[in-house]
């Protein structure tokens, strides 16, 4: 069975695959030469780490309460079940050159974000880089269809906890002493992204 075949998130959506592929594309677009050197952290990884599959890295570690061990032939990866909202990051402090958090910021509740955010600080080296992938906040209704039609996973749009705007995003950010932010679109404008360094 290839990465594109294995269920994603937690449900089933036609497009669930697809947009993986594309979160995962603007990640690794984002992400400079010298920092696949080291280590890469990707938080709320999905069922199967579809991110990690795809990437380079000297050491990929994935995190994640859905995680299917199962699923994972590749013994390079090191996965950990773990509840994000509720537990530390079982890693040293300045332990990744990198971390990803793709569309899994629009599932933490708004009083728990604060804390992930200062976990993902404390464990990303000096100069590293933190990215993140969300939906834009106008494109909620379209995700309520797609789901409804089954093209996204209904599982995984009822989670959806908010929908913030960039400047809301950018501010929680800076709140949380992440600094030179870089910001975009994708999809039609219908995803952001940010780039962040520490």
């Amino acid at each position: 069975m290839n990465y594109s075949q294995k269920k994603v998130t937690r449900s089933y959506g036609l497009l669930e695959s697809f947009l993986a592929k594309k979160r995962a594309g603007i990640a690794n677009r984002l992400i400079k030469a010298n920092l696949r050197k080291g280590r890469v952290l990707d938080v709320g990884c999905g069922t199967f780490p579809y991110f990690l599959s795809s990437t380079v890295f000297k050491e990929k570690y994935g995190i994640d309460s859905s995680i299917n061990l199962r699923l994972i032939g590749n013994k390079s990866i090191f996965l950990k079940k773990l509840d994000i909202e509720k537990n530390a990051f079982p890693y040293p402090n300045n332990f990744f050159d990198t971390v990803v958090m793709l569309a899994v910021f629009e599932h933490i509740r708004s009083d728990r974000i604060e804390f992930v955010l200062k976990e993902i600080n404390r464990v990303l080296k000096k100069d590293g880089v933190f990215i993140i992938t969300t939906p834009a906040p106008w494109s909620d209704k379209l995700l309520w269809f797609l789901a409804h039609i089954g093209l996204v996973s209904k599982i995984e749009i009822k989670d959806h906890k908010h929908a913030l705007d960039p400047q809301k995003i950018k501010k929680i950010l800076t709140h949380s002493s992440f600094s030179r932010i870089e910001s975009g679109f994708f999809e039609l404008g219908l995803n952001m992204w940010f780039k962040v360094k520490k």
